[in-house]
C-alpha cells in the first residue's frame, strides 16, 4: 500500500474515531476540514468546553475560561515524521495561561509519528483542564512558575472527556 493510500485510510479512521468520541462527550465540539470533496479531512478543529485559565494582557489578571479552540493538521508525512508544533495549534483564546501553551503553540508532550487524533484530543483536554502539566522546559515560563506556586488549585475540571455530565457548577 502506498504512502498516500495509507495516509488516506488513516485519515478516514481519524474522522470516524473522533466523531465517535465527540458523540460521547459534552466536553468537545468537532469540525473536520478537507481541501477537496474527494479527500478525507486532514485538518480538524476541536472546541474544548472545559475549564482552563486565561491571562488578561492588560491587567495580567488570571481568570477561568470554558471555551478553547485547538486545531490539528496532519501533513502528508505524518505517519513517518511527527512535527508536534506544526500538528497542534491553539486557535483561541490567544491568552490561554498554561505552562505548555505559548500562543499559537501547544506542547502535548511526546508525540510519535502517527499519534491518533483521539489521543491528541485526550492529551489537550488533560492539559487544558490542568489534569496534566509538564512544567519542565515550558513554552510559558511565567505560567510554569505560577502553577508551581498554586498547585493546590488544580485540576480545574475533573470531568472525564468521554461522558455526558453537567459542569460542576450546574450539578445538583
Amino acid at each position: 500500500m502506498g504512502t498516500t493510500t495509507q495516509m488516506h485510510t488513516w485519515l478516514i479512521r481519524q474522522l470516524e474515531e473522533s466523531r465517535a468520541l465527540a458523540e460521547q462527550s459534552d466536553m468537545i465540539r468537532l469540525a473536520a476540514l478537507s481541501t477537496d470533496d474527494d479527500s478525507p479531512p486532514e485538518r480538524f478543529m476541536v472546541e474544548f468546553l472545559c475549564r482552563t485559565l486565561v491571562r488578561d494582557p492588560d491587567t495580567l489578571g488570571i481568570s477561568e475560561c470554558t471555551r478553547t479552540g485547538i486545531g490539528f493538521r496532519f501533513h502528508p508525512e505524518y505517519l513517518d515524521i511527527a512535527r508536534p508544533l506544526d500538528t497542534v495549534t491553539l486557535l483561541g483564546p490567544p491568552h490561554v495561561f498554561h505552562p505548555n501553551v505559548g500562543f499559537p503553540f501547544v506542547c502535548v508532550g511526546r508525540m510519535p509519528p502517527g499519534t491518533p487524533l483521539v489521543d491528541l484530543i485526550y492529551q489537550c483536554h488533560e492539559m487544558l483542564s490542568f489534569q496534566r502539566v509538564t512544567p519542565e522546559d515550558p513554552l510559558n515560563k511565567i505560567a510554569a512558575e505560577w502553577w508551581r506556586r498554586n498547585q493546590d488549585r488544580f485540576p480545574l475540571d475533573t470531568r472525564p472527556l468521554k461522558s455526558r455530565t453537567p459542569p460542576p457548577e450546574a450539578a445538583q
